[in-house]
């Protein structure tokens, strides 16, 4: 049975750094891309970052860009998002999904994680 786990959120200050991790179980992580999302309150997911499993291309929302860097190692089977500089508009629970396609479109993803939450707050 496919798996993912979501660690790593918590409270940070503003220009604060977290590193969140995602590890996969019961399926093959390097057959799969993996993207990040944001949910916040009752609003839908937003994606946040995206690697393929092809070629390790990353993608991006223009709102991270500069601040936020996906990465993976297949080995651990574990997908990384490490966050700097963190602003209080980042907030929100992280979830991080295993899918095919390369893209941000929220239902193209099968498998997902329970989310880790992450606040930025003085």
């Amino acid at each position: 049975q496919a798996q993912l786990v979501e660690s790593g959120g918590g409270l940070v200050q503003p220009g604060g750094s977290l590193t969140l991790s995602c590890v996969a179980s019961g399926f093959a992580l390097d057959r799969y891309t993996i993207a990040w999302f944001r949910q916040v309150a009752r609003n839908g997911r937003t994606g946040v970052a995206l690697i393929s499993h092809v070629d390790g291309s990353t993608y991006y929302a223009d709102s991270v860009k500069g601040r936020f860097t996906i990465s993976r190692d297949n080995a651990k089977k574990t997908v990384y998002l490490t966050m700097n500089d963190l602003q209080p508009e980042d907030r929100g629970v992280y979830y991080c999904a295993a899918g095919r396609p390369f893209t941000m479109v929220e239902r193209a993803y099968d498998d997902w994680g329970r989310g880790t939450p992450v606040t930025v707050s003085s």
